[in-house]
C-alpha cells in the first residue's frame, strides 16, 4: 500500500516553519552587521543598520568606510551577505522542492504498481505490454 500524498496544508505548515527560521536568521545577520558597522565605523545605530540591510540585500553600502578595520569588516560582511542571500533562498525553496519531488515519486510508484498488477493479471505478458509503455 502506498503512503498518502503530501497535502497542501502540510506544505503550508512547512513553509511557515521555514519562513520563521529564515526571519530569525535574517534578524541575526542584520544584528551582526549593525553591531559591526556601529563599532568599527562609529556610525549611529540607524545608519549602521541601514548599511547592514543594504549589504544583505545586495544593494551595497550607503556610508563610506574610512578605517582599515571598517573596510575589512565591510569586505567580509559583503561576502557573507552574498552567500547568506543564496542560502536563505535555498532554505525557503527546500520545502517546495521536496513537496514536488515527493509528489513526482508517488506518481512513479503508482505507475509501477499498476504495471506490476497488470503483469500479475496476465502472466504471459511481456514487460513492454504494460500500460503506458
Amino acid at each position: 500500500m502506498l503512503p498518502h500524498k503530501p497535502s497542501a496544508r502540510h506544505l503550508a505548515r512547512r513553509l511557515a516553519k521555514t519562513a520563521a527560521i529564515v526571519v530569525g536568521m535574517v534578524a541575526a545577520a542584520l544584528a551582526v552587521g549593525a553591531v559591526g558597522y556601529h563599532e568599527l565605523s562609529d556610525l549611529p545605530w540607524l545608519d549602521a543598520t541601514l548599511n547592514a540591510a543594504m549589504i544583505l540585500t545586495g544593494m551595497g553600502p550607503v556610508d563610506h568606510m574610512v578605517t582599515p578595520g571598517a573596510k575589512i569588516f565591510a569586505i567580509v560582511y559583503a561576502l557573507f551577505g552574498g552567500l547568506f542571500f543564496l542560502s536563505m533562498v535555498a532554505v525557503l525553496l527546500a520545502p517546495v522542492a521536496q513537496h514536488f519531488l515527493h509528489r513526482f515519486h508517488m506518481e512513479l510508484d503508482e505507475h509501477r504498481e499498476a504495471r506490476h498488477r497488470h503483469q500479475k493479471a496476465s502472466p504471459g505478458a511481456s514487460p513492454g505490454d504494460a500500460p503506458g509503455d
